[in-house]
């Protein structure tokens, strides 16, 4: 579980809402392209290192540890800006990525499985 001592400016966190676990989700975009890149889970702590690092910081669910993107693939996400949305409940990290984003290699998490969707036409 993610560490409940939170060095996060309490004004930044009173906006912030987690799930149970206390985690919220963090949408990594390249800043220059728009290009969404993947999508992590960040509590806290992960986003207060990312705010004061300069480097996207996550919160892995499945290792249960912190991890910096990058640190072992070299595949690294240097921060640009950090959003949170009007709900309070997703951030927007837009990155300059070095490498790929997703584990897989690819440049993104996002451009593998296209999935069958109606289109519409604009509302005029």
């Amino acid at each position: 579980m993610p560490a409940s001592a939170s060095r996060l400016d309490p004004a930044i966190a009173g906006l912030l809402k987690r799930d149970p676990a206390g985690l919220f989700p963090a949408v990594a975009q390249q800043y220059d392209t728009g290009e969404v890149l993947m999508v992590g889970w960040m509590d806290d702590e992960a986003l207060h290192r990312t705010l004061t690092t300069g480097r996207a910081t996550y919160w892995s669910r499945s290792r249960r540890e912190y991890w910096v993107k990058g640190d072992t693939s070299g595949h690294r996400q240097l921060v640009r800006s950090v959003s949170l949305d009007c709900d309070g409940d997703t951030v927007l990290v837009q990155v300059d990525q070095h490498g790929p984003a997703c584990h897989t290699g690819r440049r993104t998490c996002f451009d593998n499985r296209s999935l069958p969707a109606a289109a519409t036409e604009p509302a005029t």
